[in-house]
């Protein structure tokens, strides 16, 4: 650590302890922005975390949607952003109606989810073709996604919610790959948007083989959002948290990490006597590099960016929340 950096540190150090705030990082941001925050972890944990703690401001060094669940579960508390810029690009492939632009597929992607749509189609577009089939928003969705659907979901627990509910058809928004893992593992037809993370969605078998052939006694991990063809391949498919307790808990001595590369600097900190390899060394987010100590210390002092979501909107969006978490562990 250079002194610029430790003298940025011990301000924004100063400065949340005035604020009375905590910071959260998600397990993709930057090693020095997790190395300086009071939890790190997947977002929704972050927020069900930041939601029992005895603060006023909560500075979320994350995406958008992320802090927005945080203001969801914090009504009371100041959410801040540290850089208005960092959003998701899965997120913002799917509104819930026509009133802002619909997003476009990026060239280069051809693989089909499991039952597509047209991308001019918005959210209540399929409800309205598919009377009666609750939606399962995945927890990487805007709030306003959120409260027009009927339950959330994490790439951990997609499952266990598909199959908690008595219908036989599903509307799964808006990650086609955790679409096709959900699929794969109920007998129930899920109806995919036809959205993807466009870090997971570039890996392919012929990555997971590649990584076999360099590193034969590695364990490979990947995230649920990678595609089903990666998942099949794989040894273990869990969320970035299931990745640190997995590595934590087995007896194997290297791994294959499958997710965006953030996540190797808490693998290596947490497990020093272990080596892990990226599935690919380009899997980077650039949303998730976007805040930077300097935007952390700015914020903070300046007590802008700050994360709102209407109170119809939060109430409905917190019951989609609400109804996950009762599902039974």
């Amino acid at each position: 650590m250079n002194q610029d950096q430790k003298e940025l540190i011990d301000e924004i150090l100063q400065l949340k302890t005035e604020r009375r705030a905590i910071i959260l990082a998600h397990n993709y941001q930057r090693d020095e922005v997790q190395d300086i925050a009071d939890f790190t972890g997947d977002s929704l944990e972050l927020s069900r975390t930041a939601a029992g703690i005895d603060c006023a401001v909560i500075v979320f060094c994350g995406v958008h949607f992320m802090a927005e669940s945080a203001a969801i579960l914090s009504p009371d508390k100041t959410v801040l952003l540290p850089d208005m810029d960092a959003g998701c690009p899965m997120a913002d492939m799917i509104e819930v109606s026509d009133e802002r632009s619909v997003w476009r597929t990026f060239p280069g992607y051809d693989q089909q989810p499991v039952f597509a749509f047209p991308h001019d189609f918005t959210l209540r577009d399929i409800k309205a073709q598919y009377p009666g089939a609750p939606v399962v928003a995945y927890v990487n969705t805007t709030a306003a996604v959120k409260a027009e659907s009927d339950i959330c979901c994490t790439s951990a627990n997609v499952v266990k919610v598909v199959e908690s509910l008595p219908d036989e058809r599903i509307i799964c928004i808006p990650d086609r790959n955790l679409s096709a893992w959900a699929q794969k593992h109920t007998s129930k037809q899920i109806i995919a948007w036809d959205g993807f993370c466009h870090v997971h969605d570039r890996l392919t078998a012929k990555h997971v083989a590649e990584a076999r052939a360099k590193h034969p006694n590695a364990v490979v991990m990947a995230h649920p959002e990678c595609r089903l063809e990666v998942l099949e391949a794989a040894d273990c498919v869990t969320s970035t948290s299931g990745m640190l307790r997995y590595a934590r808990e087995s007896g194997a001595k290297e791994f294959v990490v499958g997710t965006e590369l953030g996540l190797m600097h808490r693998l290596r900190k947490e497990n020093p006597d272990r080596i892990f390899h990226p599935l690919r060394s380009d899997m980077i987010c650039p949303n998730m590099k976007k805040i930077t100590l300097k935007s952390v210390l700015r914020v903070l002092k300046n007590m802008d960016n700050v994360i709102t979501v209407p109170e119809d909107i939060r109430i409905r969006a917190r019951q989609a929340l609400d109804r996950m978490l009762a599902i039974p562990s």
